[in-house]
């Protein structure tokens, strides 16, 4: 334990400190000890390794609630866009046991998931595919194989998931009344139900009336790109049940295109579609547009593809709207994987002036920390720069932050992130990667870690 006057671990000294839950925004020197906010303080602090922030923020560590791609390329991407806490919520997995072993002795980042109602449910109806492109997607199950869903979503919960994941988008088989059974799963155990749904308006109403028939709390990922053309109707719709009381949280990401699987059940009915719909379809592994016959062809051998359907303008009106969080539902093949957060600090922020600074940061930082922490005690020290908090810190330079990635290039790392440390340790020094360091804890929702 650190004691005052002594030397400590790590000292960011005389960066601008912004920490959306207190407010403050000042310059101030940061001590670090043990992996934890030791000092904030506007006199000098010693260090056995002092950080010049002159110039720089030096913020909260950014909380990813929507986070594929786990695996080292994707947590080195994560932290050059200054993540330091990236969560598989939306999907999930069906075997949160494995996953959590997968990923033991440390990673870049902190690292959590859920227990995903997709996989589970294949896995309850003998779907050898268990994922969104099964059989088992497009069939309603049984009264025995719901219980036997139920079941495994309480072991997945038992085992440590940060909550349940849904994908009714991907799985049409699955009726409003399995979901509002599964929903209840939550509500029982107090933990929140993320969901990509289905059906725009419609999908919205119906999935807040599940969950609110069962008092479960909601999180909908990625509103633009459910919302689509009638995103402000979409989030009005979210901003109105938050007023009537409901827990319900939202999030979006700062791109016109969306991605998935090509496989998926989305797409079922393509053969009816207008020959011009296909060249909205881009083939990640070779960036081609799509026609009629190329997309068959992919489809039968499936992979990922994105879908360029919406405006600069629908992406602007979902950014600035007051009731969203950031998240990037990065996957690989997709420049969100690389750019989110060095985009919405440089387009959004600092070159189109149309979110404040610290506003920006309360939706990357403390908002999605505080959205688990009921449920998950260790994101109650994430998310804030206070004493005590852990040291997931993000140092960036305001007047140069900015993404790189393009859908040619998606996986070109944003620049700006000078330093980005990970419960105390150095995992971005003056914007190179530290190689050999894995200071990145397991969150789960048995513990603190």
């Amino acid at each position: 334990m650190w004691a005052c006057g002594g030397e400590l671990d790590v000292v960011i000294r005389g960066g601008r400190v912004m920490d959306p839950e207190s407010g403050l925004d000042a310059v101030r020197n940061v001590g670090i000890e043990d992996g934890r906010v030791a000092a904030i303080s506007d006199e000098e602090l010693s260090g056995a390794r002092v950080i010049d922030a002159t110039g720089l923020v030096v913020a909260p560590g950014f909380v990813d609630l929507h986070r594929h791609g786990h695996t080292e390329p994707g947590y080195r991407l994560q932290v050059l866009d200054g993540v330091t806490t990236g969560l598989e919520l939306e999907i999930g997995t069906h075997d949160v046991q494995r996953w959590y072993a997968d990923r033991e002795g440390g990673q870049l980042v902190n690292y959590g998931v859920s227990v995903g109602h997709v996989g589970v449910r294949a896995i309850a109806m003998g779907d050898p595919e268990v994922g969104a492109r099964g059989l088992s997607t497009r069939r309603a199950a049984t009264p025995a194989q719901r219980d036997e869903t139920e079941r495994l979503l309480r072991v997945g919960l038992a085992q440590g998931a940060v909550g349940v994941g849904f994908g009714s988008a991907y799985t049409p088989g699955a009726s409003m009344g399995e979901i509002e059974q599964m929903f209840a799963v939550a509500a029982a155990r107090g933990v929140t139900a993320f969901i990509h749904l289905r059906g725009g308006l419609a999908g919205l109403d119906s999935t807040l009336a599940a969950a609110r028939g069962v008092g479960a709390s909601l999180h909908v990922a990625h509103a633009n790109s459910s919302g689509g053309a009638a995103v402000d109707r979409f989030l009005a719709m979210i901003e109105a049940a938050q007023a009537d009381g409901q827990d319900v949280t939202t999030e979006v990401y700062p791109y016109d295109a969306s991605q998935t699987t090509i496989r998926s059940a989305l797409f079922d009915g393509w053969e009816s579609w207008d020959d011009e719909r296909f060249e909205r379809y881009q083939w990640v592994r070779t960036g081609e547009r799509l026609t009629r016959e190329t997309f068959a062809a992919y489809r039968a051998q499936d992979g990922p593809v994105i879908i360029h359907s919406r405006t600069e303008e629908l992406t602007r009106a979902a950014v600035v709207h007051p009731v969203v969080m950031f998240a990037s539902d990065g996957d690989p093949g997709h420049p969100r994987s690389a750019g989110t957060y060095g985009r919405i600090l440089g387009s959004y922020v600092r070159e189109q002036e149309l979110l404040g600074l610290m506003d920006a940061l309360r939706r990357m930082t403390f908002l999605p920390a505080r959205r688990l922490e009921a449920f998950v005690p260790a994101m109650a020290s994430k998310g804030r720069l206070r004493v005590g908090a852990d040291a997931d810190i993000t140092v960036f330079d305001p007047e140069t932050v900015i993404d790189r990635a393009t859908y040619a290039s998606p996986s070109l790392p944003s620049e700006g992130f000078e330093y980005v440390l990970v419960n105390g340790v150095v995992v971005v020094d003056r914007g190179e990667l530290v190689e050999g360091v894995r200071p990145g804890r397991a969150i789960t929702g048995l513990a603190r870690y």
